[in-house]
């Protein structure tokens, strides 16, 4: 059997027409529109906004709240976030094809990834405080200066992910392939919690 390849992470998107830029938008100047591409959002209040079979695609938001818009059948195929509040969203009801997200300083606590799909993904400086990553596939994914304390790993396939700088995760190493993950001598207690092993 084949070593499987190591996931490449998607570049994050960089060009955005000057025509592309939306800034200060809120939700009363999205209908009519269903697709977005290499769109620029800056500053803008998405929060509670239906986002329901919008296609986002090489899009960037920017000091933006999306928290708790519903995201049921959404298109995200290589959308950053950087310095966004996206509290409580829930990324297990956007659509399969392409789904691919970068995260930058976000607020992510309470949000879902359950069953998603994201080797490679890079969460930086990011608070994931409650997210739920069950039945996910983070393989070889980053979590850089991350806060992960109360969230959710149950059956997620961790195998070559990066937790050398987060803090507060609790991971059960029956429950979640951990084959190659990467953790230090402290981040360690967090995944013999459940042992009840003393590590000095």
């Amino acid at each position: 059997m084949k070593p499987r390849r190591k996931p490449t992470a998607l570049r994050k998107p960089t060009y955005f027409p000057e025509e592309n830029l939306a800034e200060r938008w809120d939700a009363r100047l999205l209908p009519g529109h269903t697709e977005f591409d290499e769109y620029r959002f800056v500053n803008c209040d998405f929060s509670g906004a239906d986002l329901s079979g919008i296609r986002f695609t090489d899009c960037l938001f920017e000091r933006c709240n999306l928290s708790s818009a519903r995201l049921a059948g959404t298109a995200l195929q290589n959308v950053a976030f950087a310095d966004c509040k996206l509290l409580g969203l829930q990324f297990t009801a956007c659509r399969d094809m392409l789904f691919g997200v970068h995260f930058d300083q976000c607020q992510l606590r309470y949000a879902s990834f359950a069953g998603r799909v994201l080797p490679g993904t890079r969460f930086v400086g990011c608070n994931l405080d409650e997210a739920d990553f069950a039945d996910a596939d983070l393989s070889a994914a980053v979590f850089q200066d991350c806060s992960l304390a109360g969230a959710v790993f149950q059956n997620t396939r961790l195998l070559g992910a990066d937790f050398t700088a987060a803090t507060g995760f609790v991971i059960d190493p029956e429950t979640n392939p951990l084959l190659g993950a990467r953790f230090t001598l402290h981040g360690l207690l967090g995944v013999v919690a459940k042992f009840g092993l003393v590590v000095e």
